[in-house]
């Protein structure tokens, strides 16, 4: 069966992120440190301080990785940034492309055509140990109407 395999690749792959960013160092390791540990990134945004890799872990994962690496080709900062704090800075008129570079990858995306709406969401792990699943409300304009946090009822026990 496909389903079992893929899943066990996914979870191997969460599972080894602390050994990988135990192995990089900020100001030593390069790009191709970091590439040789976590792959291709999802995607590679332009910055003032750099280029920053995304690697998601949605939506098996509970952790979405910005890796920022400086014009001197070094490893600037490496975050997980499904935070409190990051969730913070959704703001109704936030766009699109401003929430996916802040969050990276959201686990679902979900319309509701007849509201004109889509939903954006990230499954994460209130500390110490909650999960929960962060939602962004975008209008068809694509920009964000209303977010806020719940707990993550997948994980539920039935």
């Amino acid at each position: 069966m496909v389903m079992p395999a893929l899943f066990a690749g996914v979870l191997g792959l969460t599972a080894c992120d602390p050994q990988r960013i135990s192995e990089l160092e900020e100001g030593v390791s390069t790009e191709a440190d970091v590439r040789a540990r976590f792959g291709e990134p999802e995607n590679i945004w332009d910055g003032a301080g750099g280029r920053v890799f995304e690697y998601d872990r949605q939506p098996q994962g509970q952790k979405n990785y910005m890796i920022t690496i400086g014009p001197d080709g070094k490893m600037a900062a490496l975050r997980q940034v499904l935070t409190p704090e990051n969730f913070a800075r959704v703001q109704p008129g936030m766009t699109a492309q401003a929430l996916r570079r802040l969050l990276g990858k959201p686990a679902r995306r979900t319309p509701y055509p007849l509201k004109n709406e889509t939903e954006w969401e990230w499954r994460w792990m209130q500390p110490p140990n909650s999960p929960m699943v962060f939602t962004a409300v975008l209008g068809e304009d694509q920009h964000v109407l209303r977010s806020g946090s719940s707990p993550d009822r997948g994980t539920e026990a039935n």
